[in-house]
């Protein structure tokens, strides 16, 4: 009977486990827990944050000029996604060209103004710049690595804006933006993460913490140094918005649990704490109400989830955000250029922030540190949108039922008017003679008019719902592409 207790229970510790780390990986992160955030100035720079909805975010780096997937292919996983198009037989040769890339990488027509201008003008309000992917390479001007766009290594350290993080974050808050850096755990270039001594076989460190500590205490003063630099050079910085999330603390329990998951490919996973609650308490010293977005790890550091190319289905009431990218074919510049429709942007804007999210898209510079004429013409037809409609976007909260069929609901949290927000089809250029819903009804009290168009417009309950007449001439001669914005408006 005890040997039976004892393996029931240990068959529930194991699965308990198990669901806690599948809930926990990067792809689950709006099912993880969240911990609210205490202090005052970061509750007030997260509400703020909130307001915005909508920001940019930009990949750019070493990686661009082979027109592929950001740092990814110098690891040696055995993904699909990760592709190598060159010494594709020969690994080593590969991570030798792939480093090397530092030495040409010249992006003579970087004119950051440009971006601050697109992004301004589509409604954008904060940005994430990649200061440091992956692959290590540093886009801003760090002492500790001369693996790094100011190096005398590469040719654009000439440059008078070779310290591209400094002149983005200078152009975009003079704009008034809020700045975010974006800034990678894991750093594949450093010897401290990937020893020279031993093969890269994963995206993990390729020794043993454990054997190795005072390596690993050198990867965690070098991060921590890092960071301090980015925290202390470059003005004010509102989000430190950190990537790979494998790189985290794990105990004995949940390491095995992983290892006995089928199809786990992460076999050199260990524990990799790089005490991020120091890091985020000395980061605040520089920047108070500092936002930290440890991403993907669940814990007390991660003020905002982030569920990444993708939206949930249903509304989170924390702090979130959906970082999306803007082309077709992943976050880094590509030879192809396919962008995603503008009505696909405006839908997904709408959509997020009606589950109580921000919108955060990615637009990729190419090797010469410009954007493509299509990333411009996307984010300048968005801004159309933006121009009529914002305020239904912009400091407003989720309200229930969020969503249903092709309209979407949201509310101002300063003065209560609601949005309705009806999302047109493809080709649907003529607005219907009624538009309802049946699980929401306004105050009948409230007045009701279409964002572009002069006149009320008639309305009426309908059980527990209710219906919107759309006039001839508004039908036929729609404010806007793409959707269509309600107000609904309690008059006192």
């Amino acid at each position: 009977m005890t040997f039976k207790f004892n393996h029931y229970l240990t068959v529930y510790i194991i699965l308990t486990l198990l669901y806690s780390l599948t809930t926990n990986t990067s792809a689950q992160e709006e099912k993880q827990k969240y911990y609210p955030e205490s202090d005052p100035l970061v509750l007030e720079k997260l509400e703020h944050w909130q307001d915005l909805k909508f920001g940019l975010m930009m990949h750019w780096g070493i990686y661009s000029q082979w027109g592929i997937i950001e740092s990814w292919s110098v690891c040696g996983e055995d993904e699909e996604w990760i592709k190598r198009f060159r010494n594709n037989d020969n690994y080593e040769q590969y991570k030798k060209d792939y480093w090397n890339l530092q030495t040409t990488f010249n992006p003579v027509k970087f004119a950051p103004e440009k971006w601050t201008k697109a992004a301004k003008k589509a409604g954008m309000k904060y940005v994430v710049f990649t200061t440091k992917h992956h692959d290590g390479f540093a886009m801003y001007d760090t002492k500790y690595s001369d693996f790094k766009i100011t190096s005398p290594n590469t040719p654009f350290y000439t440059n008078k804006k070779a310290d591209v993080t400094k002149e983005i974050f200078k152009e975009f808050s003079k704009e008034g933006f809020m700045i975010g850096a974006y800034f990678s755990k894991p750093d594949w270039h450093s010897p401290y993460f990937w020893t020279p001594d031993n093969a890269t076989a994963d995206r993990n460190p390729n020794y043993s913490i454990e054997r190795y500590p005072e390596r690993w205490n050198q990867f965690v003063e070098y991060t921590h140094n890092q960071v301090d630099e980015l925290m202390t050079n470059y003005g004010q910085i509102d989000i430190l918005w950190l990537d790979g999330g494998w790189v985290q603390p794990y105990t004995e329990q949940e390491l095995w649990a992983y290892r006995s998951m089928k199809g786990f490919k992460q076999f050199n996973l260990q524990s990799q704490d790089l005490k991020m609650s120091e890091l985020a308490r000395k980061a605040r010293i520089k920047q108070p109400g500092l936002i930290v977005v440890d991403r993907a790890v669940e814990g007390p550091n991660q003020n905002y989830i982030t569920p990444e190319n993708r939206v949930p289905d249903k509304a989170l009431l924390v702090p979130w955000e959906s970082c999306l990218t803007g082309a077709i074919d992943g976050w880094s510049w590509r030879d192809i250029k396919q962008y995603k429709s503008t009505q696909q942007i405006v839908h997904t804007l709408v959509d997020v922030v009606s589950k109580g999210g921000n919108l955060l898209l990615n637009i990729a510079p190419d090797p010469n540190g410009e954007w493509d004429a299509e990333a411009f013409n996307l984010l300048d037809e968005v801004g159309e949108w933006m121009d009529l409609n914002s305020e239904a976007i912009y400091f407003t909260r989720p309200l229930a039922p969020y969503k249903e069929g092709k309209v979407a609901l949201t509310q101002n949290r300063h003065n209560n008017t609601i949005y309705a927000i009806y999302l047109a089809d493809e080709n649907e250029e003529v607005m219907p003679s009624e538009i309802w819903m049946s699980t929401f009804q306004p105050d009948e009290q409230a007045s009701i008019t279409l964002l572009g168009f002069k006149e009320p417009l008639k309305w009426q309950k309908v059980g527990t719902g209710f219906k919107v007449i759309i006039p001839k001439d508004a039908q036929k001669n729609p404010p806007c592409k793409h959707a269509w914005v309600f107000k609904i408006s309690t008059q006192k």
